[in-house]
């Protein structure tokens, strides 16, 4: 068991041997498969097949898995090592100020104007470390464009955290982030219906960061394990906020006829390609805790 930590409160020591892991298993070839994996199961609304780890009710414990596979590999490494999480919430009125991860001996910081290439710290691509071989452009170098993405964004309040968070309900019929107006996944996730659909929470921090963030392959980033751990630990806190209400739908697997048949993953049918179910992956606890 062990415990991961908010990032503002990891000391010097800890981000090293984060850093000094996340390299290791770069340069070991086992990172671009995980990019290889989130670009693969990145599935939408309306592409065929089932939809595994976005636009669906399975967007939590998909991720978990994922974080929890990622994680022993960076512990085989050092086994002292754990992922933190950025609680964007508090860097949400930050200004041009680089946010609690973004700093020279952690993530580095911004990418330069022009081609957004990130110039410093251990991922730039000058270092030679952190080349991008999984990509959907020609570029091989880590990009950031804080906050510039369709002309502006800035990363998630606590009043919009609180808006989501709020929902007793995990997901709603027909689990179709086009149409769906409720639900605390749909609304994490950050699918909204109208003019700003897709750009809230979640889906929000990815734009907001820019560069290979805003894509299928977004673990380029290292900022990618990050987030997603926060996220991971909102599916918790909501848990423990609404104890009464079904932490997973849905329970029962879509009647054949309907249209989300073969398409949604229910509670006890297997996730791919980690061979858990959403049912095995509602207790974090037995993994691991948050501080």
């Amino acid at each position: 068991m062990h415990t991961r930590k908010n990032v503002k409160n990891l000391t010097a020591q800890e981000k090293k041997r984060l850093v000094d892991a996340l390299l290791a298993v770069k340069k070991g070839g086992v990172y671009d498969e995980y990019v290889r994996i989130h670009h693969h199961y990145f599935v939408a609304d309306g592409e065929p097949g089932k939809r595994f780890g976005h636009m669906a009710p399975s967007f939590f414990p998909w991720h978990r898995q994922m974080l929890i596979s990622f994680e022993n590999e960076l512990r085989k490494v050092d086994d002292s090592v754990t992922l933190p999480y950025w609680d964007w919430t508090l860097d949400q009125g930050s200004g041009g100020t680089p946010p609690s991860p973004y700093t020279p001996d952690f993530l580095g910081g911004n990418g330069r104007e022009g081609d957004h290439q990130v110039m410093d710290g251990p991922f730039a691509g000058r270092s030679g470390d952190w080349p991008i071989t999984v990509q959907v452009t020609d570029d091989t170098f880590l990009m950031r464009d804080f906050g510039a993405f369709a002309g502006g964004v800035t990363l998630p309040s606590p009043a919009d955290l609180e808006a989501a968070m709020a929902d007793p309900v995990y997901d709603t019929y027909p689990y179709d982030s086009t149409i769906s107006t409720r639900g605390f996944r749909n609304q994490a996730e950050g699918w909204t219906v109208g003019a700003n659909v897709g750009w809230t929470l979640h889906n929000r921090v990815h734009a907001w960061v820019g560069g290979q963030m805003t894509g299928g392959t977004s673990p380029n980033d290292p900022t990618f394990w990050l987030h997603h751990a926060f996220i991971d630990l909102l599916w918790a806190r909501w848990q423990k906020r609404h104890p009464a209400e079904p932490p997973y739908l849905p329970e029962q697997p879509i009647a054949s006829g309907d249209p989300q048949y073969g398409r949604v993953v229910s509670l006890d049918e297997r996730l791919e390609p980690w061979g858990v179910s959403p049912a095995q992956m509602l207790d974090h606890t037995r993994f691991y805790t948050y501080a």
